[in-house]
């Protein structure tokens, strides 16, 4: 920490006198015998304790505990998460002690005792409102050298207390930060530095790059220095920001391309939105839990709660009217949810796939309602693993070797009800994101869209641009931010090219219906626009599976009716995605 002029034995024997006072909850030592050197100031200590791997573990815990609580509200007790708290403890050269010193500090941070309550709230700038702020705050070699290894673009800005300058420009760095850093979302690879020349061991960072002025800015790219700049030009700092990270995360090539046609269709969900015959459904899904071979044991309830509680709950939700089919009534309880799944799951266990499309109809209805969506998700509601098992049925019954007319109805509403998940993101996200949902879902539509009724056809068409839709909204978020890691992420190409395949089969095939054309040719529009794994996966792909081939025949006679597409709209949509993305 410094220097003394006491002898070692005697310095020894002082530090142990004091052991038992100054513990690690009160971490602060006396420098009686001690000239502290200005390399360790104490306003440096916390960022050179981030720049440590055990530092750099802890800080989603620190930043956690630490950040501005909602006015009003009750603190909590100190809680560290177990994921976090681990890779702190592993990090640490002495994992004993740091698990000690985690608990230390949770307690210390979330203290409620009269010493605390009196303190004046902290006032904090936006760049520093947390230890996780866009502006890292670098003193010594090491944290420098850091955050080069863990960011793949990083601006450094070289600094001093005396430089009136400096604090002209700075300002603008710490909006360009912030800016810059939220728009790329938490672990973006990019990272702003701030370097006081002045401070700790600053200047042993700029004299390492031969920083010898203030202010000067330094770009690097994957630990390469790209670029200097010194003085204050705010509009030259920005520019080379920017460049900088386009070099970095080059944008994808297809936001060059300009396709009108497509850009003007709307990414919002196909729903189907029809109130069917409410009593009609109850007496046929009663009909056939009466003839259930073998009989359900539980059907005497299960069938005074759909007479009792869920269709009245759908009649008051969906009131008849002449003309609005517009729900009115309230959402579903919570209660009503947990009876009807237990039902849901007995019935599917108990009937053949033939007899459980009014079921599964009722749930279409139901997940128009965004509240029964977010319920399906949350742990509570575990309706999310019932999908499966409704997903799991209709493939049963797809590869049955029985007439699929017999299946027809339950594979026709069973697409329909996913269409309408799309309603809650959550939902959506959650049937997408699980590999064993999504793989249930392409494999239903990948039969589907094969599919000898035009119905289910078109609802398996539905579905698919649902799917390619959400995926394109996420995608298109992350393109206007100009960079990232997404840029260069490598996604399940496995997934991109079964769907992709199936579309483009199911385009080939389809000859009867405009509208099956029109989904069919946005979904496969949507997943390829954007993809990340275009170069690796889907642009041989549309050449082995001639996509631009099967797209143009769709215009000419035969392609679709007897003249082919007659829709100029659909005419231009086709020849904009076959000749500008296949």
């Amino acid at each position: 920490m410094g220097e003394t002029a006491i002898d070692e034995e005697t310095f020894e024997e002082y530090l142990n006198e004091m052991r038992d006072h100054y513990t690690a909850d009160k971490a602060c030592l006396p420098t009686t015998f001690l000239r502290i050197h200005s390399y360790y100031k104490v306003s440096d200590l916390p960022s050179d304790f981030l720049s440590t791997p055990f530092g750099a573990a802890l800080r989603p815990t620190i930043d956690s505990m630490f950040r501005r609580s909602v006015p009003g509200a009750v603190p909590g007790p100190a809680s560290i998460q177990p994921e976090a708290a681990a890779a702190a403890v592993a990090a640490s050269p002495n994992p004993a002690l740091a698990s000690s010193l985690l608990q230390a500090v949770a307690s210390q941070a979330y203290s409620t005792g009269p010493s605390n309550t009196q303190q004046p709230q902290r006032i904090s700038t936006p760049s520093t409102a947390t230890m996780a702020a866009p502006i890292h705050i670098c003193t010594n070699p090491s944290s420098f050298h850091n955050t080069l290894k863990t960011h793949r673009a990083v601006v450094a800005f070289f600094t001093s207390a005396t430089c009136p300058p400096c604090r002209m420009i700075e300002p603008v760095f710490e909006r360009i930060a912030h800016e810059k850093t939220q728009a790329a979302g938490a672990g973006s690879g990019v990272a702003f530095v701030k370097v006081d020349l002045g401070a700790g061991m600053g200047n042993m960072v700029g004299s390492e790059y031969s920083v010898r002025v203030t202010p000067t800015f330094l770009f690097f790219r994957d630990g390469n220095k790209t670029h200097e700049m010194k003085g204050a030009d705010a509009a030259e700092f920005e520019s080379q920001v920017s460049f900088l990270l386009w070099e970095t995360y080059p944008p994808h090539p297809h936001t060059l391309i300009s396709t009108p046609a497509l850009d003007s269709v709307t990414t919002d969900p196909i729903l189907f939105t029809q109130v069917p015959a409410l009593d009609a459904v109850l007496s046929k899904l009663t009909s056939f839990i009466d003839n259930a071979s073998p009989p359900i044991p539980s059907s005497p309830l299960i069938k005074q709660t759909l007479s009792g509680v869920v269709i009245p709950y759908f009649k008051a939700r969906f009131p008849a009217t002449s003309n609005n089919k517009a729900p009115k009534g309230p959402s579903a309880t919570p209660q009503l949810l947990t009876k009807w799944t237990e039902i849901t799951r007995t019935l599917t266990n108990a009937l053949p796939a033939a007899q459980l499309f009014p079921l599964v109809d009722l749930w279409r209805l139901a997940l128009l309602d965004e509240a029964v969506g977010s319920w399906c998700t949350s742990s509570s509601g575990g309706t999310s693993d019932l999908i499966q098992i409704i997903l799991i049925k209709a493939l049963s019954s797809l590869s049955s070797p029985s007439d699929p007319s017999t299946t027809r109805n339950y594979i026709l509403t069973t697409l329909r009800m996913l269409s309408n998940v799309f309603v809650t993101v959550l939902l959506a996200r959650d049937l997408l994101s699980g590999v064993g949902k999504r793989n249930s879902v392409t494999a239903l539509l990948v039969a589907s869209l094969l599919h000898q009724d035009a119905a289910v056809r078109t609802a398996a068409a539905s579905l698919a641009f649902n799917v390619s839709a959400f995926v394109q909204k996420g995608r298109l978020e992350q393109v206007r931010n100009k960079y990232g890691p997404f840029a260069g992420a490598e996604e399940d190409g496995e997934w991109e090219v079964e769907f992709l395949s199936a579309v483009l089969e199911a385009l080939q095939n389809e000859t009867q219906s405009e509208d099956i054309i029109h989904r069919l040719t946005v979904s496969l529009a949507f997943i390829v626009r954007f993809s990340p794994v275009y170069d690796t996966h889907l642009y041989a792909l549309l050449e082995v599976l001639q996509a631009k081939e099967t797209l143009k025949a769709k215009l000419v006679k035969g392609g679709c009716g007897a003249d082919g597409i007659k829709s100029p709209s659909l005419r231009k949509l086709i020849e904009q995605v076959a000749d500008k993305l296949c």
